[in-house]
Order: C-alpha cells, then structure tokens, then sequence
C-alpha cells in the first residue's frame, strides 16, 4: 500500500468522564469539585514529575490528518491517576487498548506477556497477532544494544520514571497501529507498522492503577509515534491535542494547521532529552504587566500547572492582591495541595484576575481557567488558584490548556494554540450532540464577562466573574490530564 503525507486523530478522555465511566463501568470515583479529588489529582502529580525533574529540562491515502481508528476522541479518567487516555487498535486481528498519553516520555508500551502487570484489560500477545515480529538489537530504534548477546537477538527495552521506583521492562515489538484519515466527510484506513514496547514487568506507580493498559509515549525522539509516522511519509512531523471542558477531547497527528488568530512561540532546542519547552516573557494579572523571562515545558501528563519564583511569587502575590476574597485559613487536618485559596459564601458574584502569558515572539496565552472550586455539601465553599511552587522545572499544566487546541509543530519547532471546544472543529468527528459528556455543575453558574482572548488582541481584560449558588460548589472547568511520565 502506498501512502502519501496524511493526517491521522482519535478521541481523548478523561479517566471521570461519563464515557470512561460507561466504557470502564466505575461509579467509586471522587466527585469533580470535593477535596478529595485535587488532593488526588495533586499526588499523582508529585508521584509522576520526579522523571521530568530529573531529566535536568525545564488505496491511497494523501497527505493530511490521521487519528486512532475508529474515531478521534479522548478521554480523561479520574481512575487511574488522573490521566488523559485514549481507544487504540493494534495487531492482526485488531485488539483495543485504553493507553495514557504522555507527551513526557516518547516509548509507546502495552502489557504483554506479563510476569508482572496490573491485569484489568486487553494484554497484548506478539504470539497471537499474525502481523507482530521482534524487533532486533542491530535496529536504529534500540537504545539497549549493550545487553545483547547477538545483533540478531530481540531488542530488549527499559524505562524508569524516576518517581517511587516506576518502570516498565520488555523487549520491541513492530506491529499494526490501526489508523483512519482525520476527515469527518472521507475517512481512509492506514495500517502503519510501529514499533512499541512489549512490557512484561511494571514496577511502582503502574501496579497502582497508573496507566494499566499501556503507555502512549508522544515526545520526540526517533521511537515516538508521531516521528515514526513522520518517517514513513504518513504524516508532517506534528500532532495536535485538543482539551475540552466537559471531559472529552481529541487528539490529530500530522496536525500542524495554523490561521491568524492562532498564537505560537518557538520551543527551546535542548540537545539532551528534547522536551516541548518554551519561553515566557510576560505575566499579566488582572491587568498588571510584569516582565520577567522563564522557561516552562509544555507538559499534557500534569494536573496543575508548576512554578518556581520568581514566577511563583509574581503570579500568586498579584492574584492575592487582586482578589477580593477572604484568604483561607488552613488546619493541620486541611490537605488541600494549593497555597492561595478563599473562602466563598453562597450566591456569593467574584470578579477573579485574568492571567495571561506572553510567549516569546509576543503572542498572548490567556489563561481560560487558573482555578478550582471546591466544596461539599458540609463543607464551606472554597476557591483556590491551581499553580503549586516548584523547587527547579516550571511545568504548564494541563489546567493550563483547557479549552485550546494545542498543536506540537515538531517539524517547525513551534508550539500553537487556538481557543476550541473540541467539537466545532471542522477535523474533528466527535459527536456534535454534547449530551452524551458531564455537564457543569447546575451547583455553580459561571458567567464569564464577554471577552475577547485572541492570542493577538492587545486589549486584555482585567477580570471575569463567577456567581457562586447555594449547596456545593464544582471546578469551573475540568482539568484535562493526559500520560504522566
């Protein structure tokens, strides 16, 4: 079969999303907006950034877009350590697996012959799929040459997160990855051979409910998905993720579209461990410039987003000082993970600060959601700004990038982003009918004041507000959060 430059795409979701919910059948999962589910959230993410920390970083098918088959869609599950996951098919006949995706980490891996997995789904057999052969030590994509006997020998692999003793250990494997050209009129089978990680032995974090169907590694070395697509021809060297409030989202490779009212920035070339790290000149708090220059890597596999002063300090000291709120008082039995938080009453309208970026190359990043609302219904409602201190690696985090579809331009080393819904798009082949996805909670209104967030609009608005309503109080828009590692 031959392919020409294309484009491929699958759903996201989020692990607490109501068709994870169906897919998985679970019902004991923490309630978005109580405590107990950003205290989770919050954990996952201390267990998992310790690997980035370490790193020391802050017919014929055309070319076009190409997504997982049979649809784009992805999902954030609350489940299993709060990743973003997605539906794939692999291997001949096709098996589906509900893999993480990490643009943190570059293997792709499935549980596979296992000696020691967490078993609650599809275990990949090479033995089984009529398409799967070994991939050998004298193969380019073997990082582990020194451990074997022969160059003709199977390419043994291992990968350890540096967080808690989390690894996962196998050999390469080279199959099918099932794939459908990313077009809602014409859709086009692609079968490409990828090679991905047979792991029989997870250690740590994966034997606690972290990623138990496998791991989609989306960096940027040469074994990643999206530059094994690029390579064969599939696809321009790029992929997008789109991260909606609802839960859902989506996911394109081959996507590197931009328009005018899309913002970009360059990423800062590393020439160890490449991570999608960029530069920050500006912040902007309820209306308030401050220049000051970081860098922060991009990173979809993190709840929150983490700085270290002076950012830190800049953004939160501003935001307190704007907000007119009482601040909270925190016990020794209080475990809420965020610093600045405020105490809310019952119909209670709050006028929060906008926080804005400016990326290097001047373009804006208007921060859609910089916080949570938490509450129950014995507890006083409680807002706090979702950015933790970091000691060394600012991290945007996927709180960050709700509401944007963000495109990773590998091939133009930029990063875009674009206010979205996920749905509207005309690539994507979501459902138009949102019914099917949670909605926000009728315990919270959210009446934005009419802005306008183009990421080239000089005219930046100071504040937004919130009314709150009696009973429980929900997060405003629910944090996206993809492979952790």
């Amino acid at each position: 079969i031959c392919y020409g430059l294309t484009s491929f795409g699958f759903d996201i979701h989020h692990r607490f999303s109501d068709p994870v919910k169906g897919i998985l059948g679970i019902d004991k999962v923490p309630d978005k907006g109580t405590r107990e589910y950003y205290v989770a959230m919050a954990h996952r993410d201390r267990v998992f950034r310790g690997r980035r920390l370490a790193a020391g970083d802050g017919g014929d098918v055309d070319q076009k877009l190409l997504t997982f088959s049979p649809d784009n869609s992805t999902y954030q599950i609350g489940l299993f350590g709060y990743l973003h996951f997605a539906n794939v098919s692999v291997g001949t006949p096709a098996s589906s697996y509900l893999v993480a995706l990490d643009t943190g980490s570059d293997l792709f891996w499935l549980p596979c012959n296992c000696t020691k997995c967490k078993i609650e789904f599809n275990i990949y057999d090479n033995k089984e799929s009529s398409t799967s052969k070994n991939v050998p030590c004298n193969s380019s994509l073997c990082e582990h040459q020194k451990q074997c006997s022969s160059s003709s020998g199977t390419c043994p692999y291992q990968v350890e997160y540096l967080s808690e003793d989390t690894s996962t250990t196998g050999f390469l494997v080279e199959d099918e990855l099932h794939l459908i050209t990313d077009h809602v009129n014409q859709t086009k089978q692609a079968n490409p051979r990828i090679t991905f990680g047979c792991g029989q032995v997870q250690t740590g974090a994966f034997l606690n409910g972290a990623a138990p169907n496998g791991l989609f590694g989306l960096g940027m070395s040469d074994v990643s998905v999206p530059s094994i697509l690029a390579k064969q021809g599939l696809t321009s060297n790029s992929f997008s993720m789109c991260f909606g409030d609802d839960g859902l989202g989506r996911i394109t490779f081959g996507d590197n579209t931009s328009s005018l009212d899309q913002g970009k920035t360059p990423f800062n070339i590393r020439p160890l461990h490449s991570t999608y790290n960029i530069t920050v000149t500006q912040i902007i708090v309820g209306g308030t410039t401050a220049d000051l220059e970081f860098n922060a890597i991009f990173d979809t596999g993190t709840s929150y987003t983490y700085l270290n002063n002076p950012a830190y300090k800049q953004i939160t000291q501003s935001f307190h000082s704007k907000i007119k709120l009482q601040r909270h008082s925190f016990s020794d039995s209080d475990d809420l993970p965020f610093e600045y938080c405020y105490n809310l009453r019952s119909n209670q309208t709050v006028q929060v600060p906008n926080i804005n970026l400016t990326m290097k190359g001047g373009d804006n990043y208007f921060v859609i959601d910089p916080i949570v609302m938490i509450g129950g219904q014995d507890v006083n409602n409680v807002l706090c700004l979702a950015v933790l201190k970091s000691n060394n690696v600012n991290i945007i985090g996927q709180n960050f990038m709700t509401g944007y579809r963000v495109v990773f331009d590998r091939e133009n080393m930029t990063l875009g982003w674009k206010e979205s819904n996920c749905y509207d798009d005309e690539l994507s082949n979501l459902p138009v009918n949102r019914t099917h996805a949670p909605a926000v909670s009728p315990a919270i209104a959210v009446n934005p004041e009419p802005t306008s967030n183009q990421s080239n609009d000089p005219e930046l608005p100071s504040s937004h507000s919130f009314e709150i309503k009696p009973a429980f109080a929900f997060t405003v828009a629910l944090l996206l959060l993809s492979a952790l590692f």
